[in-house]
């Protein structure tokens, strides 16, 4: 694995136009990303969490710029593509694919399995014949442990998980070496999410793949993660290696995260730790650090003031908290 990012955000930030305040007075500003600076390194997977509505699949498609960012800078494998034309960053989107959500609406009902793997291969102008089409998407549909002919089949005619197969089909057959998984999993039975995942790393080892790997489930994102960076309305508040989280989260929002994860063993009880209140709406974020109003150790006078900025706490930890040791 390479020290060397191979994507890299610098204070990244995302806003988009909010409903109208009022009678003259504007809209209001919804800053989905705000001030993120993070790399992901050659071969590595950077599991990326946090409650629903925070900005991680806004983070996933600003680094792939699928969004362009409001502010900031995106590097990927050394060059600036923040500023970088349609035209100029389409050879780039060879190297960065995303597979989405939901395999249910990814796929047009209307194409084959065939035409949609092939699609970006004609795009790309990765293939010369027909011949050689059919047989790059079956070398495709068998890497991902499906079968040749079924490239000749609707999408309707699979299982979500086989549909989220051809997903990830279609986003290896420009041989790309970055893939953002926005939640992967998360619209799969319990039974099929283990396969999936361990699909994943398998293709990883095999083709020394990076992974900005979006989920809810903290227990898929420990397995599969080497990283975990933890997003809190638009900001990332903690990020270190797995073990590190896992074990000794520093940021009170993530300790609260970890304490609902259930323990298969019940004699095996921790502490849960309850939030009061609601996430605060990103149209109007609290002053100070956005957790504050949720914080079970927040200091009056101090995390209702200043914004705190990712430090580091020890090797390879950094967390975002006036109060994190």
């Amino acid at each position: 694995m390479s020290a060397e990012p191979i994507v890299r955000a610098e204070s990244l930030r995302k806003s988009f136009r909010g409903p109208p305040r009022g009678l003259g007075k504007g809209r209001a500003e919804l800053r989905a990303v705000d001030g993120v600076s993070l790399g992901i390194i050659q071969g590595e997977t950077l599991g990326l969490v946090g409650e629903s509505g925070c900005g991680k699949s806004t983070l996933g498609r600003l680094l792939l710029r699928l969004y362009k960012p409001t502010s900031g800078n995106v590097y990927f494998e050394g060059q600036d593509i923040t500023e970088l034309s349609q035209t100029a960053l389409r050879p780039i989107r060879r190297d960065m694919q995303i597979i989405f959500q939901d395999p249910y609406s990814s796929l047009n009902p209307r194409m084959t399995v065939e035409a949609a793997i092939a699609e970006p291969l004609r795009v790309h102008r990765l293939v010369s014949s027909k011949t050689e089409t059919q047989q790059r998407v079956a070398s495709l549909l068998e890497r991902v442990g499906l079968r040749p002919e079924h490239m000749r089949r609707y999408p309707h005619e699979f299982s979500g998980g086989q549909r989220q197969r051809i997903g990830i089909a279609r986003a290896l057959a420009v041989s790309p070496s970055f893939i953002v998984a926005d939640e992967p999993v998360s619209a799969l039975d319990v039974s099929i999410q283990a396969q999936i995942v361990n699909l994943l790393r398998d293709l990883q080892e095999e083709l020394g793949l990076s992974y900005l790997f979006i989920a809810h489930n903290l227990q898929i994102v420990e397995y599969v993660s080497h990283r975990v960076a933890v997003m809190y309305l638009g900001r990332v508040v903690e990020l270190a290696t797995s073990e590190q989280i896992y074990e000794s989260p520093r940021h009170p929002y993530t300790q609260a995260l970890l304490s609902a994860v259930p323990e298969p063993d019940p004699s095996d009880r921790k502490k849960r730790i309850l939030l009061t209140g609601d996430v605060p709406s990103p149209l109007d974020p609290p002053a100070g650090c956005a957790f504050h109003p949720r914080c079970p150790i927040a200091q009056k006078g101090l995390c209702d003031r200043e914004i705190p900025e990712l430090r580091p706490l020890a090797q390879g930890h950094h967390a975002a908290c006036h109060l994190a040791q």
